[in-house]
């Protein structure tokens, strides 16, 4: 792990779990234990926002350098992979240090801050690329030995991962071209064969619709991919993915070297992008969050969309 590289991140408020592994408290997070408001996975499907644990076990590397990614990009190497069961351990440890000036805040629900010291949900993403971490199925099979929900982000560079993988809760593939020259244009994939690499992916998360929950992330970029819906919508296809999520891009972090505050839509934009791509395919709005500027398609909803949780 980059030392250097390390130091920045703490700087940013990341709080690390072990070498390579880190996480970081969601804005969302702090948001709800403020009661003001909550993250679109929680109003999609009832993952509550100050439950959840947002981590990586890959924050040192990533085989994509996304235009719109709001991380600082620094690839080294793993050397020794950390240990899921002592990840976990410490990220409950981290996730409470991070928090623990919430006692002070007048805001605060004191509720929803003890209960966020209980986590129930992990968030397999925020930086990196979480399925070249070694131990990526067992650190799934860890999260659920807890009876905790699991949500793995993937850019779907690794099929063959893919195809062996623990099944979280709910697998997420990011999706940002309906071409592979724009594909190319916005993630400047380390890999020659990235696209190839991603539709095996979507073959395989087709195959999985019936074993667990999936999903196709779209990130809009205005005058970037908002373009050929008849494209993305063949991609729907492909995947055939139980939800798909069309969100603006943010003008946020480490982006805003590459891109424009043009080049974040509005919330309406996506939606009216978004129905655009519904023209061409099944799918059709089901849901939406305008503080998140996210759309939520599905082919038609059903009762077990929003997961029911003990406490």
């Amino acid at each position: 792990m980059d030392q250097e590289y390390r130091k920045l991140l703490e700087k940013q408020g990341y709080g690390f779990i072990g070498e390579h592994s880190a996480l970081k408290i969601c804005g969302w997070t702090k948001k709800s234990i403020r009661d003001e408001g909550v993250c679109y996975k929680e109003k999609f499907y009832g993952i509550r926002a100050h439950r959840c644990i947002q981590m990586t076990p890959a924050v040192n590397f990533c085989d994509m350098d996304c235009v719109y990614c709001w991380r600082d990009r620094n690839n080294s190497p793993f050397g020794k992979a950390d240990d899921p069961k002592e990840m976990l351990d410490k990220s409950i440890i981290e996730q409470e240090r991070l928090l623990n000036g919430f006692g002070g805040l007048d805001k605060a629900n004191k509720d929803k801050l003890k209960e966020a010291f209980a986590p129930k949900h992990v968030a397999i993403s925020l930086n990196g690329e979480p399925t070249y971490y070694p131990k990526i199925s067992e650190l799934i099979k860890e999260v659920h030995r807890r009876n905790w929900s699991s949500f793995l982000v993937t850019n779907g560079q690794l099929p063959e991962v893919l195809e062996k993988i623990e099944l979280p809760t709910q697998l997420y593939i990011s999706l940002d071209s309906p071409t592979e020259d724009i594909h190319k244009k916005i993630t400047r994939a380390k890999r020659d064969d990235s696209w190839q690499r991603l539709m095996k992916s979507l073959d395989i998360m087709k195959k999985l619709k019936d074993k667990t929950r999936t999903t196709l992330r779209l990130t809009i970029v205005k005058c970037l991919n908002d373009v050929n819906p008849e494209g993305y919508a063949d991609l729907f296809d492909k995947a055939d993915p139980t939800f798909i999520e069309v969100k603006a891009y943010m003008f946020v972090g480490a982006s805003r070297q590459r891109l424009l505050l043009e080049n974040m839509p509005r919330h309406h934009e996506v939606k009216e992008f978004a129905e655009e791509i519904c023209k061409y395919c099944d799918y059709k709005i089901i849901d939406e969050q305008e503080a998140s500027r996210v759309i939520l398609l599905m082919k038609q909803d059903f009762d077990g969309r929003i997961m029911k949780w003990d406490n």
